[in-house]
């Protein structure tokens, strides 16, 4: 039996499943956290990654390994490859005034056109300019800039060690997905914006190699075996659409930390309002997508509000009508993303003696959340994206509360696959796919089948999303 073992590398915490090539049958697995905040040093990351493959066994007995990562998180290096400062990552907002900024200076639709997407608080090229308006020093000393899941594949070949004779900067590799999210590479040109990254840094940098999706970026460091060749990897979304493999007509919701909803196209997209992101996904087409900033915190958050666990937490939300007799919740806890108002804080409305209890609550932040998503359906339809069939994943698809209330407020059915890690499986049949590639040029992307997808339905309740559109923009900036 040939194993391959695919990487997660989330916001919260690192997964490895090392699983049979052939057939994708799990064979074990690993996990360690990662520390909070939107600020962490990657070599957190690594830690948490050398953990989590100890606790899968080793990869002493895999053929390949491929890391999928969360996406748009700025890693920059010095001249030696060293870690220059604490990574910023996606979900960090103080990139948003610099985001403001490119747009005006260059405009919505000249980003639109250049690489799909208008810079937003979450894109890399925003966390560049920040870092060169605010931390000078830092910024000289910058010479590479990499994603996260760039740098732990450098890592897993060996390179970064201190002291090292070669810094290995030229090494360092990504892959189409990843790079569409930085804001200077373009999907439709296949090719490095260098122009707009001088734009937002002041300067060129040295940046990862775009390499093929079944394309090797090395081998494995003789810490991990010294055998097992590195697959290109991909960002978090598009491991997602690979470990469920999507096909157009397929619309991919998933909610974890953040929550995000995109669609497998054969044509790249250009959404100048900055609402769809349009990025390259890791099969050699094209993943339109929205993100959220809100996402399943929403639900930890209330449910710490309320004292109860998430268990209860659902019960209650189930045990409320559709729309919560009126109230509603904006959950904009972390600014947010889409709509692009990064200094926003949350905020209910509809507040009386009646809806002031836990079951009223409870209802609403799970139908805010969705609201949210619905609203990115609303903008992939706008792009011409049909809508055959909705998957919903990630850590909140757990909760049968999100699965019942989901068909009311997106008014379609929704698939739910069963419970896996979905990323670090598409890193799985990313690595599969390089092993078969490098053994026969122009293999097949592996077909890997799963069985448990459950279908939940309900009639559509408007007047949910209806009294949400009333007050979703009545919020309140962050007190400074």
């Amino acid at each position: 039996m040939t194993l391959v073992a695919g990487i997660d590398s989330s916001t919260q915490s690192c997964k490895v499943v090392i699983r049979d090539a052939e057939t994708g049958r799990l064979v074990r697995e690993g996990r360690a956290q990662h520390p909070d905040g939107t600020e962490v040093h990657p070599d957190a990351w690594w830690e948490a990654l050398q953990s989590a493959i100890a606790q899968a066994g080793g990869f002493d007995d895999v053929a390949a390994v491929s890391v999928a990562g969360q996406q748009h998180g700025m890693v920059v290096l010095d001249e030696d490859g060293q870690v220059v400062r604490p990574a910023l990552l996606w979900n960090d907002t103080r990139s948003g005034p610099a985001a403001a900024d490119l747009v005006d200076e260059l405009g919505a639709q000249a980003w639109a056109d250049a690489v799909g997407t208008v810079p937003v608080a979450s894109i890399t090229a925003t966390k560049l300019r920040w870092l060169a308006a605010n931390e000078p020093e830092n910024a000289k000393r910058v010479a590479a800039v990499a994603l996260p899941h760039d740098w732990l594949t450098w890592k897993l070949a060996g390179y970064g060690a201190p002291g090292a004779a070669d810094p290995g900067l030229e090494a360092l590799t990504t892959d189409r997905s990843d790079a569409s999210g930085t804001g200077y590479w373009s999907p439709a040109e296949e090719a490095y914006r260098f122009d707009l990254l001088e734009h937002a840094f002041g300067r060129r940098l040295i940046v990862p190699e775009v390499i093929a999706p079944a394309a090797t970026a090395g081998t494995v460091s003789a810490e991990f075996g010294g055998k097992a060749i590195l697959g290109a990897g991909a960002g978090d979304n598009a491991g997602g659409a690979l470990g469920l493999g999507a096909e157009p007509g397929d619309i991919v919701i998933s909610v974890g930390t953040s929550g995000t909803v995109y669609a497998v196209t054969p044509k790249p997209t250009s959404d100048a309002s900055g609402t769809v992101a349009g990025f390259a996904d890791a099969s050699g087409v094209y993943l339109p997508l929205i993100a959220t900033l809100n996402a399943s915190r929403v639900m930890d958050a209330t449910a710490h509000m309320l004292g109860v666990d998430h268990s209860k937490l659902s019960d209650l939300a189930l045990s409320m009508d559709p729309g919560s007799e009126g109230l509603v919740m904006v959950p904009y806890l972390e600014g947010e993303r889409t709509p692009n108002k990064p200094d926003a804080t949350g905020s209910l409305h509809g507040i009386r003696m009646a809806t002031s209890t836990p079951a009223h609550l409870a209802r609403a932040a799970y139908e805010a959340v969705l609201c949210g998503l619905a609203d990115g359906l609303d903008a992939l339809v706008d792009q011409g994206i049909s809508v055959e069939r909705i998957s919903l994943i990630g850590g909140g698809a757990q909760s049968p509360a999100l699965r019942q209330i989901a068909p009311t407020v997106l008014g379609h059915p929704v698939i739910v696959p069963p419970p896996g890690e979905y990323v670090a499986d598409g890193a799985a049949r990313q690595a599969a796919w390089a092993l078969a590639e490098s053994q026969t040029p122009g293999a097949a992307q592996p077909h890997w089948t799963r069985e448990g997808t459950e279908t939940y339905d309900a009639p559509a309740a408007p007047h949910v999303r209806q009294r949400y559109a009333e007050v979703q923009d009545m919020t309140a900036p962050r007190l400074k």
